[in-house]
Parts: structure tokens; sequence; C-alpha cells
């Protein structure tokens, strides 16, 4: 086993060139429809692992505004591989981080910043761990393939990156490693072993326009008809069953004094296991049809048309992504942490691959405030940010996870 101390003593000393590297990266503008910074972030992230012995490859998305994904591969001795994922890209446009001033700015422990914490930071802490294993386990570092992954543009789910992954895993991958940010609960570092599917959903009533003065009896409200379905949309939600539905955005009519011929609704469900997801589908799917609001003259009634826009499938807990989250949680007994498991809500990568290899996620550094570039005088809005503080200890961590894994017997 490695010194604990020998750990930390390196990579406390690897943290001001980690923070020049983690500074430049949180400068780049690195939007999703950013491409050309997505891109210039890409570059310069294949630069930052090239000592390493990495080299570069960029893969088109399939969507042409969106930047390239990057895989950076440092060939090993043996069959076996490891697999560690990051994202590019950031949901901030520059206009938004100019207007709020939101930008790289240290305080104290903590770091604000576009993507300090989502997942800019997640990168840094992949970075300080291949250090970490090729000084102090230089055999296990040149024994390993080690295929590192960045998708450009898991903001806005692209399920491409998934393929791009599952064609990079072979026969000898030990486990795909998600660098998004650890959960805490007190003290306890958490580690993600499943995440939520996510369907989003469009529902349109297509009524009768009438006059709203002369002819309301003929009319069939398009907008009173959304309302009556939406209040049964909402009683899908299942707090039992960890199951959500949101509605997101509702519109409807163009003048007062026309009755509504039509009214639209979009939003979202979430579910962790396949069996829920699939009950939710089909529930929200049978609203369709004849509403009950009606034509007073002649009973014409509103038609509903149910619609599902995207779907990404739920990551279930399952044995190889246990097992994996047994080693970090025993390494963290070896090292004094406390580390548990979580479930979480949103999506991440780890939705696009669980099934293809053992899968685990939350490996980054502690932060909050991800998606909010904000920031008020009295404190109530504070933006995305990072702590430092973390860094190390997690790096540790992972580093010591990660030999347990490759000494592991297959």
């Amino acid at each position: 086993m490695l010194s604990q101390a020998s750990l930390n003593q390196f990579i406390t000393a690897q943290m001001p060139a980690a923070l020049v590297l983690f500074e430049r990266m949180v400068g780049m503008n690195s939007f999703t429809k950013n491409r050309d910074g997505v891109n210039q972030l890409g570059r310069y992230t294949a630069e930052c692992f090239a000592p390493l012995g990495f080299t570069a490859e960029y893969i088109s998305s399939t969507n042409p505004a969106f930047g390239d994904h990057l895989v950076l591969t440092r060939r090993g001795k043996s069959d076996r591989s490891i697999a560690m994922i990051s994202h590019l890209d950031t949901v901030f446009p520059p206009e938004e981080e100019q207007r709020n001033n939101f930008r790289w700015q240290p305080e104290g422990e903590i770091i604000f910043g576009p993507g300090t914490h989502d997942i800019k930071g997640g990168t840094i802490i992949m970075w300080l761990v291949l250090h970490a294993i090729q000084s102090h386990a230089p055999d296990a570092f040149a024994d390993i393939t080690w295929k590192l992954l960045w998708n450009s543009s898991e903001e806005m789910l692209s399920h491409d990156f998934g393929d791009v992954c599952r064609a990079h895993f072979d026969q000898g991958t030990l486990a795909a490693l998600v660098y998004e940010a650890e959960g805490r609960l007190g003290l306890e570092s958490l580690m993600v072993v499943a995440r939520k599917g996510r369907a989003t959903w469009r529902i349109t009533v297509s009524g009768r326009g009438s006059h709203a003065g002369a002819k309301h009896r003929h009319g069939a409200n398009a907008i009173v008809q959304l309302a009556h379905t939406l209040q049964r949309v909402a009683t899908l939600t299942d707090y039992s069953r960890d199951l959500t539905f949101n509605v997101g955005t509702v519109s409807g009519g163009t003048v007062l004094n026309r009755v509504p011929h039509e009214a639209v609704a979009e939003g979202e469900f979430r579910a962790f296991t396949p069996e829920v997801y699939a009950q939710a589908k089909a529930a929200l799917l049978a609203l369709a049809g004849p509403g009950e609001v009606r034509s007073v003259a002649d009973r014409f009634p509103c038609e509903i048309e149910v619609e599902i826009l995207t779907e990404s499938r739920p990551w279930p807990r399952n044995p190889g992504t246990d097992k994996l989250a047994e080693l970090w949680c025993d390494a963290g007994r070896c090292l004094g942490m406390a580390v548990n498991i979580e479930q979480r809500g949103g999506l991440s990568d780890g939705n696009l691959i669980w099934d293809a290899v053992p899968t685990l996620d939350g490996l980054g550094p502690w932060g909050d405030n991800d998606h909010c570039s904000e920031r008020s005088a009295d404190g109530t809005k504070v933006p995305e940010y990072v702590e430092m503080s973390s860094f190390v200890p997690k790096a540790v961590l992972n580093t010591t996870a990660i030999l347990k894994l490759i000494a592991a017997p297959r």
C-alpha cells in the first residue's frame, strides 16, 4: 500500500501547476454552442496531458453546431484499460459571463468561475491522479492502457458521445470513471452509483376557435383543456417511487377576443429504474385523445396529442457499479476518509455507458451552484464555485482506489 503521507505530499506539490492549467481552462468560454471555444479548450486539454504520453483524437459531433469530442490514449503493456470521462462544455454563453462578471475569482479556499465545479475541476483531478500514479506506481501506470474521453456537448445531452465511448472501450476495460463533482452529506464524500433517466415531452391541444363575444358557444377552448390535462400530468409524480414530472413551459392563444384553438406545454419526467420509467412514459402517452372540453353548440371536442421529444435512459443500481463503489469506500476507510454513495437525479455521461463497462461517477472535487452565474450584494445569489481544499484529498482517494482496482483479481 502506498504511503498516504507520500501521496498527499506529492499531489500537494503539483497543485500550483494544476492551478495554472485550471485557471486557463476556466478562462476559455466553452458554452456548448460556442464551437470555436469548445475546440480551443479541447486542444489545450490535449496539450496538458501530452507530457504524460497521451496522443489526441478529435471526433466530430453529429451536430455540426457543436465542437469535437476529445479522446486521449496512452497505450499500455497489457490488454487492460481504464477510461476516464469528463466534458468540455459549460452552460454559460460569453455574453452572460460578461454581463455578470463571472470569471476565475479565488476568494480564500473557494474559486468562483464558469466550469470550476461542472466540470473543469474534474479534469484537473484526472490530471493530478495520473501524475500521482505515474510517480508512485510506474509499473501500474505503464501496464494499463489509459483512455481519456471528453464530451463536447454533454450539457445538450449529445447521445453520440456514448457511441464514441463504446467504440473505444474494449474487452479489457476495467472501469469507466466519470469526473463529475462529488456529492456531500455532512463530512461524507458521496460517489454516484445511479442516475435518473429523463424524457422530455410536448402536449399539444387542438380546439376550435370562435368569436369570444358573438360565438362563444361554438368554441372549444384549447387552453382550458390543456389546464385540465396538466393537472393530470402533475398527479403522475410519485415521490415514493422517485418519479417526478415537471411542466416547464406553457403557451396558447393569440388575442383576447378569440376562443383559443391551440395550446402547447412542454416538460420532462425522470425516474431511476427502467420499470418506473416505462410505466411513466405509458401513463403520459395515455393522456392523448379526445378531451372533456367541448363546444356547447355541437359538442366538438378538443383533441390532445402527446409527443416524446427526447429520451435519456436511466442508469440504475447494478453489480458492476456497486463493486467499484466498494473499492472506493474501502480506499476511504484505509485513508481515514468518510466515503459513501448516492443516487443522483441529474444526468451525466454515465447514463450513456453504464451497461457497457462498470461505471462510477462523482469522482471530481466538491463545490456547488453549478449552472449559476449571478451574484447578489446580499449573498442570496452565489455563482458556481469549487472548494480548493477538496482537490488533494479527492485525488489521493481516487489514486488509491484506482490502484486497488488494478491490483484486484479479474
